[in-house]
């Protein structure tokens, strides 16, 4: 670790050890775990991670959550989320992530006061900053803690560390809620996220580690990256794909040419329209 790393997390858990008790929004994601590996490490029994039941997340993503809060060894607590029920949330508008964040945000500090914590912190990092990220403006409003973002620290930099912890999330890919897998203004039920995770577990069942499954309607977008686009295109893993799609209710099966990327449905939203969101 050279210096400015070092720096880096001296000033982490700093921030971290002012909270006197912090409740971290749990996903089991690269940041969300470091963070709480830091805060279990930093503040013991006053240490806390909180999880999200909700159809936005897979089923296999919050078994892990579970599995990897456990092997860090921080008290966790599991909170079941109604963001479907959230006024204007279904409609899928450009601050989706907004109303999802002030959801979220307010069940986990709910819990952690029943343990006395007073603070609620978010994996949000240095790399983060200038992406289109309206749950931000959630956090600010709800007073979330974002101490990766402030002491500096970027993906690469929370990777390396989790390296060093021995932190099984180090490599892992990152990841997003699955109503990001929905063009803004299409209507988000259970059903289509069933879809989507259906797909999304086959990808990751036949080998596939990074990506994304788009729901445009009847049709599933798959976005991989470069060196796996031959690999859905050829057999058996091909014919696997198609019966799955059929299975979770598609028509038609693509392969986005364009690869692999955070946010592609902010593709499609006007300048104007990030900064009505964004607030």
């Amino acid at each position: 670790m050279n210096d400015e790393l070092a720096a880096k997390c001296e000033a982490l858990k700093s921030l971290i050890r002012d909270t006197g008790g912090l409740a971290v929004a749990f996903s089991g994601g690269v940041d969300s775990t470091f963070l709480a590996a830091v805060t279990a490490e930093v503040l013991g029994a006053r240490a806390l991670a909180v999880t999200a039941l909700s159809p936005l997340y897979s089923q296999h993503e919050q078994k892990e959550a579970s599995e990897l809060a456990e092997q860090i060894g921080i008290k966790h607590e599991t909170v079941d989320s109604s963001e479907l029920d959230v006024p204007g949330f279904a409609e899928n508008p450009p601050d989706r992530c907004y109303k999802c964040k002030s959801e979220l945000f307010t069940v986990v500090a709910e819990i952690a006061r029943k343990y006395g914590i007073e603070k609620v912190a978010d994996g949000t990092n240095a790399s983060d900053r200038g992406d289109y990220r309206p749950g931000r403006k959630a956090a600010r409003e709800k007073g979330v803690l974002s101490p990766l973002a402030e002491a500096g620290m970027t993906k690469e930099d929370i990777r390396e560390l989790s390296r060093g912890m021995n932190l099984s999330t180090a490599e892992k890919p990152a990841f997003a809620c699955l109503a990001s897998r929905f063009p803004y203004g299409t209507t988000i039920t259970v059903e289509k996220l069933k879809s989507v995770e259906i797909m999304e577990d086959a990808l990751r069942k036949n080998g596939i580690n990074q990506f994304r499954v788009r729901h445009h309607d009847d049709i599933a977008r798959i976005e991989v990256v470069e060196d796996d686009l031959v690999k859905l295109c050829t057999e058996p893993m091909r014919s696997k794909l198609l019966e799955r799609a059929q299975e979770a209710g598609y028509l038609y099966l693509t392969v986005d040419l364009k690869g692999y990327r955070t946010g592609s449905m902010n593709e499609a939203l006007s300048v104007k329209q990030k900064t009505a969101a964004l607030g």
